[in-house]
């Protein structure tokens, strides 16, 4: 494609990088330290859509990807699957490049780049949504997660003042007996991290305005956010946990992938560790290894799809383990 027009597709395409400052999204403020990092991931994500979209080979795209800081690589690839989504979903175009990147060096930021597709999702019409019987079967569900993020950071007060659901969500299509919803949760639990500007305080009073039955998988998604995206210190965290109360397993359970996504990818910062010692009472490299040591060797769904069932195994461990008190 001639450089012209991939530098047109990308400005069709890209959002403005203002759309993820907090004072635009209307986010809180906690303090400048917090503004920074938050702004710093939303325009790290957006930079690497951009470059994705006009890139002229996903070789290209991973070598923009690797000269991204250690904190934020992980959300350059987010950013990049879904610039790659997008086009995947767009017509006589093909849709073989989020594959081409999961066989590249996509494949050690899997989980970011399966959210990075539900950004995607949200983005194009339903018609031109991926089919999920060609996604993993296990990971699929974060495809959904990636969804319900996009939905709460860009549609908050649908989503997390008016706490919408889609009691039909038409994705997978393949009856999943009302799952969609809770894996949209737990992106939605992702984005309340922002949408706070994690104030891990703010974070529970939001999550305590949602029914009861929400609570679990939004307490996960915000274990998960703050330990992969950081931001606050232990004392923070420990307000964090206590608000959980019964939910700290999935708290534990959340903070624990966000350990494995970093662990995979070779991307573990300080603040992993502060926050897995806190919210699963182990190093990162352990939490790590437990959502390894119990991970179905069957992605077959039972009562329960075989992903749900997989976090629940984690939160459980945390309990024998003796890292979390409910």
């Amino acid at each position: 494609m001639d450089i012209s027009l991939r530098v047109l597709r990308r400005r069709l395409l890209t959002p403005d990088v203002s759309e993820t400052s907090l004072g635009k999204r209307g986010f809180h403020k906690k303090n400048p330290d917090a503004q920074k990092l938050l702004e710093t991931v939303g325009k790290v994500f957006v930079d690497s859509y951009g470059h994705a979209v006009e890139a002229r080979s996903i070789v290209e795209v991973e070598e923009r990807l690797e000269t991204s800081p250690k904190r934020f690589r992980g959300f350059a690839y987010e950013g990049a699957a879904m610039g790659l989504g997008v086009l995947d979903g767009l017509p006589f175009g093909g849709r073989h490049r989020v594959d081409d990147l999961l066989t590249g060096r996509g494949h050690r930021h899997v989980y970011m780049v399966y959210v990075g597709i539900g950004w995607a999702m949200a983005r194009l019409p339903k018609l031109r949504w991926p089919d999920a019987r060609s996604l993993d079967p296990l990971l699929r569900w974060l495809v959904l997660d990636g969804y319900g993020f996009h939905q709460a950071y860009f549609h908050t007060r649908r989503y997390v003042d008016e706490q919408f659901q889609d009691p039909r969500f038409p994705w997978p299509a393949d009856g999943s007996r009302g799952y969609p919803n809770r894996a949209i949760d737990q992106g939605i639990g992702r984005a309340l991290w922002f949408v706070a500007g994690t104030d891990a305080a703010r974070v529970a009073s939001m999550i305590e305005k949602f029914p009861a039955s929400r609570h679990g998988d939004l307490y996960g998604g915000a274990g998960l956010a703050a330990t992969y995206a950081g931001g606050c210190d232990a004392d923070e965290l420990h307000v964090l946990r206590e608000r959980a109360g019964a939910h700290r397993p999935m708290l534990a359970q959340g903070s624990a992938f966000a350990a494995e996504a970093r662990v995979r990818a070779s991307l573990l910062v300080p603040h992993v560790g502060v926050a897995t010692e806190v919210l699963c009472g182990a190093t990162p490299e352990r939490a790590a290894r437990i959502t390894q040591d119990v991970r179905p060797d069957s992605a077959v769904d039972g009562e329960l799809p075989a992903y749900e069932a997989w976090r629940q195994r984690i939160a459980a461990e945390f309990v024998s383990l003796g890292g979390v008190h409910t």
